[in-house]
């Protein structure tokens, strides 16, 4: 029954008429004692033929049956008016037409007030009736023996009727359901939702066709389901809205299958991501924190990077199971989670962690380590010390993941993870993902760990064969720089030198060897070596580069640019010889600033190549600057421009050199270029 329907059977006002008696078409006779028509309704003339005029007052057994049967009805009739009693049954008629047709009847006995007994007979299409007998009973089994869970609601949203399958879907007996709304008997699900959507259908007409939701009910009050909702508008044979009929079909397998699916989708991405995004570098921190990029927040709500502090230093290291574990932290990352983030070490720092806690049991042993429910008492395995475990208690830590990083069968550290505000725990799936990510990780990380060592080692032996010089040696005025390149980059062969020689002479160098690494310094060591002592035979620029080439031929086909200028102050002047070298530039008080035009010669190494020196003039208060092309070459720019853009730095001849040195460093130089810098600067003193 409608609202309106229940409304008006509690004394409301009049409902309109049902649509159903229509289709019955259900014809109405009134027979007096004697079996004559009295009464003959409009739905009669249709069923019978006979119009109202030629029906009344007619023998009714002649008009209403056929001829056959009039003895048997005559007497069925008989029994009605003596006794009371209500007969029912089908019997052919003969319409006036001719036609014959099987009609159901109900006959019963009435009385008026004045004591007078009447006849009704109700009569019926036997066809149509057994129609709609088919179709009520098929919506009947169908509704009860579905699989889907049905139900009919009201245009208020209220249960009319439930079938066996949705009464076990929610847990719930049918009539539990009837004049109840959805929100009332099913907070779990999303019913705001389910509301809206079935108005939206009640207003519209339009059916809303497999919506999913998702959420929990009395059936099973623990287990996420899924279901698939359709809702369609009922209506009556006029038009009249009736309600909401609404299927629900359990899909939970279907959806934990999308889910599963989808997991295992962003599981590829993610790792397609990670073997994109680390390693980009061979910077050990920047590793570290590319792989704690790609942990937050796909698996984790925080994520550490922790080597063994004596793993980064290079050295192998193996736990027993009595000792604490030296960790670096390398990298935190952790989306607005303050707490968490004061809780964990800080990059760079150097902690201790006990042998019980769990990070020290991840390394020492090299497997992973899941919480998969935090509880109080585990924080204090987790964090450093007490502090930071009441800060991942406050931060809301519930479920906790350590994967060791292992590169080439030594563990190097571990990826710390914890969920604060993701709601599920760590589960085999994500234990799986990371240590896939770990896997990948590691190697980059131990690339990364030995080229840093590699790096320091030659940047170590590079440092140690540049020169330390006085500010002030023979009659110059002297400052100089060297810049390794990035963090990432190869120390090269740069260097410079001061040498003082006789007579007040002072020799400038400034030269490159081709390559990086170990190699190439050890080799920039040999030529400055064989630099220095071939000075002191004050040779000539030129012929001491002869000798330099002969040498550097020598050395496993290295190759070198160099420049060798000897200043003489009593002459006032500068001897230079190049070799493959960009020109030195001269700053005159009064002039210009210049790049000296000297014949480049060959590089040192390729032999059989003639070099020349030139003479220029050196006075007191004028400046030589002598670099390597690490200053002004870029990979975007002109090198014409590069140069003109070092000639206007040197625009003050007065400005201390010390300074100078900074300024052009500051200005010119682009590590992301990945090249050193080796840089002199010598000023002409005045004579005493």
């Amino acid at each position: 029954m409608s609202a309106a329907g229940a409304s008006a059977a509690e004394g409301g006002g009049p409902t309109g008429p049902s649509w159903l008696l229509d289709v019955l078409n259900v014809a109405s006779v009134v027979l007096d004692t004697d079996g004559h028509i009295v009464l003959w309704s409009p739905q009669a003339e249709e069923l019978f033929g006979y119009s109202a005029q030629e029906a009344l007052g007619r023998y009714a057994a002649r008009v209403m049956v056929h001829e056959r049967h009039v003895d048997l009805v005559v007497k069925l009739f008989a029994d009605v008016m003596a006794t009371g009693q209500s007969w029912a049954g089908a019997f052919p008629i003969r319409r006036k037409d001719g036609a014959a047709r099987l009609v159901e009847f109900r006959n019963m006995r009435l009385l008026d007030d004045q004591g007078g007994i009447y006849a009704l007979g109700l009569a019926a299409d036997q066809t149509t009736v057994h129609r709609l007998e088919r179709d009520v009973a098929l919506s009947t089994r169908m509704v009860e023996q579905s699989p889907i869970g049905l139900a009919v609601l009201d245009t208020e949203l209220r249960f009319v009727s439930v079938n066996p399958a949705l009464a076990r879907i929610n847990g719930l007996p049918a009539e539990e359901h009837l004049g109840r709304r959805v929100r009332e008997l099913l907070p779990g699900l999303d019913t705001e939702t389910l509301d809206a959507a079935a108005l939206e259908v009640l207003r519209t007409g339009v059916p809303l066709v497999a919506r999913h939701t998702v959420g929990r009910t009395a059936a099973a009050p623990d287990d996420d389901h899924a279901w698939s909702v359709s809702m369609y508008r009922l209506e009556d044979g006029r038009g009249t809205v009736l309600g909401v009929a609404a299927s629900v079909a359990d899909i939970t397998d279907q959806h934990r299958a999308a889910v599963e699916a989808e997991a295992a989708r962003r599981r590829l991405t993610l790792i397609a991501d990670a073997s994109a995004r680390i390693g980009t570098t061979l910077d050990l921190e920047r590793t570290a924190c590319e792989l704690a990029d790609v942990a937050v927040p796909e698996l984790a709500d925080v994520a550490a990077v922790d080597l063994l502090d004596a793993v980064v230093a290079g050295r192998r290291t193996s736990l027993g199971p009595a000792e604490s574990a030296v960790i670096r932290a390398l990298a935190v990352r952790a989306d607005d989670e303050p707490d968490a983030l004061a809780a964990a070490d800080r990059p760079g720092q150097v902690a201790r962690y006990a042998p019980d806690r769990l990070v020290t049991e991840c390394v020492r042993s090299g497997r992973p380590i899941m919480v998969a429910q935090v509880k109080d008492e585990d924080l204090g395995r987790i964090a450093r010390s007490p502090e930071a475990a009441r800060l991942l208690a406050r931060a809301g830590v519930h479920s906790y993941l350590a994967v060791p990083l292992i590169a080439r069968g030594e563990v190097l550290g571990a990826l710390d993870l914890k969920r604060t505000r993701n709601p599920l725990p760590f589960g085999r799936d994500d234990l799986l993902l990371a240590r896939e990510l770990a896997a990948r990780a590691a190697v980059q990380i131990d690339n990364a760990r030995w080229y840093q060592n590699a790096r320091t080692t030659a940047l170590t032996l590079q440092r140690s064969l540049l020169p330390s010089h006085p500010p002030v040696t023979g009659g110059l005025e002297v400052a100089s720089r060297y810049q390794p390149a990035g963090a990432t980059t190869e120390v090269g062969g740069d260097w410079f030198d001061v040498i003082p020689l006789e007579d007040g002479r002072t020799a400038l160098v400034v030269g490159d060897v081709m390559g990086s690494g170990i190699d190439a310094a050890a080799t920039m060591g040999r030529l400055r070596t064989a630099t220095t002592t071939l000075a002191s035979l004050g040779l000539d620029p030129a012929v001491l580069l002869e000798h330099l080439d002969r040498i550097t031929q020598g050395l496993d086909h290295s190759i070198a640019t160099c420049v060798y200028a000897v200043h003489d102050p009593r002459s006032g002047s500068c001897r230079i010889a190049n070799a493959g070298h960009l020109p030195p530039a001269r700053v005159r008080p009064g002039r210009p600033p210049e790049l000296l035009d000297l014949p480049t010669g060959a590089p040192l190494g390729v032999g059989g190549v003639a070099f020349s020196t030139t003479e220029v003039e050196f006075t007191p208060g004028d400046q030589l600057l002598l670099y390597t092309d690490g200053l002004v070459e870029t990979r975007t720019d002109s090198l014409d421009d590069r140069l003109n853009a070092l000639l206007a730095l040197l625009d003050d001849p007065a400005r201390p050199l010390e300074e100078l040195c900074d300024l052009l460093l500051a200005a010119l130089h682009h590590p992301a270029n990945h090249d050193d810098v080796a840089l002199l600067v010598a000023r002409a003193l005045t004579r005493e």
